[in-house]
């Protein structure tokens, strides 16, 4: 009996995890200079772990130290965000994040206007 439970439960977690592909997780990204490519980059999670102490949980340096990032793509383009968040600005230091990251960050930010 529990032999036949056992290999029940494992199909049903073999076929359950064939059907769970998270394309939520899969964000657009655009490096500069070329086209578009998908990247799996989850730009919110990134942005929660690196920015929003500084800058505040809605970008708009609510109780943080940086500037209000609310509409940052009006003032910069994506490549010199990207630049910003590689080699810092001013009192920002520079992001430690992959290159992926901070192009898909970057890529963000800029929507942002």
């Amino acid at each position: 009996m529990k032999t036949k439970f056992l290999a029940v439960m494992l199909g049903a977690v073999l076929v359950l995890g064939a059907c769970g592909g998270d394309k939520a997780k899969e964000k657009e990204t655009v490096t500069p200079g070329t086209g578009t490519e998908t990247a799996s980059v989850d730009v919110e999670k990134v942005v929660s772990t690196s920015c929003i102490a500084c800058h505040g949980g809605n970008l708009e340096l609510k109780g943080g130290m940086g500037p209000d990032l609310s509409q940052v793509g009006g003032r910069l383009s994506e490549k010199e965000i990207h630049d910003v968040i590689v080699n810092g600005r001013g009192s920002m230091p520079a992001i430690k994040v992959s290159d992926e990251e901070a192009t898909a960050v970057a890529k963000w930010l800029s929507d942002k206007k």
